[in-house]
């Protein structure tokens, strides 16, 4: 395999349990502060997770429920106000300390620094949800570690397209071959393999079970070498080519 340059990280599933512990509380809260009597149970959100994209979320589920706007224009207005009153109850919630990181992806990140490999972020969430995450886990200065940053508000098209990697190799100049996608969703996993850039899949609460087509290395989380399959080397994503 050809030495890594550069480490492009998904976000959410990836780098914390954003979906069940921060997006589908924040969905909720949404809904009840709107006056909506609607409930996004753990079960139902993740049946909802086929479908990329809070507020594509939104749109899927108004179509099926009773009690929603008829008209597309009605739905889509309700749509992007509940999706703008959630990103600021997800804010709420991780500057309250319900979100973080897990475990593994500190020690990776500073494998990263301390070895010259450039990091970026490859998402299709909103970028507010993406800085008040990192900003909070990190620290004022995270930026200066991730010199790309590619979100929802980036793309056209969200993952499965590889549309998002491929604006993060374009940012970066670098050849995909260089470089190696932490992603936790088979959507996530497709968009990077389309994109030519190799997999490593760290599973999360909703993919726990999922089927992963193409990656290099597939495991239950960044600090549990065990259970990987294949066994992955001395440094999970990061061999360069220089270890024994």
């Amino acid at each position: 395999m050809p030495p890594i340059k550069a480490l492009l990280w998904d976000v959410d599933g990836t780098l914390a349990e954003t979906e069940r512990d921060g997006h589908r509380v924040a969905f909720n809260q949404a809904f009840h502060d709107s006056g909506l009597a609607w409930h996004w149970s753990e079960q139902h959100y993740g049946e909802l997770l086929r479908v990329t994209g809070g507020r594509e979320r939104l749109l899927h589920d108004m179509a099926q429920r009773d009690g929603a706007p008829d008209s597309p224009t009605e739905r889509e207005a309700l749509a992007r106000q509940l999706h703008a009153r959630k990103n600021a109850v997800y804010a709420d919630l991780v500057r309250d300390g319900r979100l973080c990181l897990r475990p593994g992806v500190q020690s990776l990140m500073q494998q990263c620094r301390a070895r010259g490999v450039l990091m970026a972020i490859v998402t299709t969430t909103s970028r507010a949800n993406v800085e008040v995450l990192l900003r909070v886990q990190l620290g004022d200065l995270w930026r200066a570690d991730f010199p790309v940053l590619v979100c929802a508000e980036d793309v056209a098209r969200k993952k499965p397209d590889p549309e998002a990697y491929v604006r993060a190799l374009e940012a970066l100049r670098m050849d995909p071959r260089n470089t190696v996608a932490i992603e936790d969703s088979p959507a996530g996993a497709a968009a990077a393999r389309a994109a030519g850039v190799p997999v490593v899949v760290t599973r999360s609460h909703y993919f726990s079970e999922a089927v992963f087509d193409g990656a290099i290395a597939i495991g239950a989380g960044l600090d549990e070498r065990a259970s990987w399959q294949p066994a992955l080397p001395a440094s999970p994503a990061m061999d360069d080519g220089h270890s024994g």
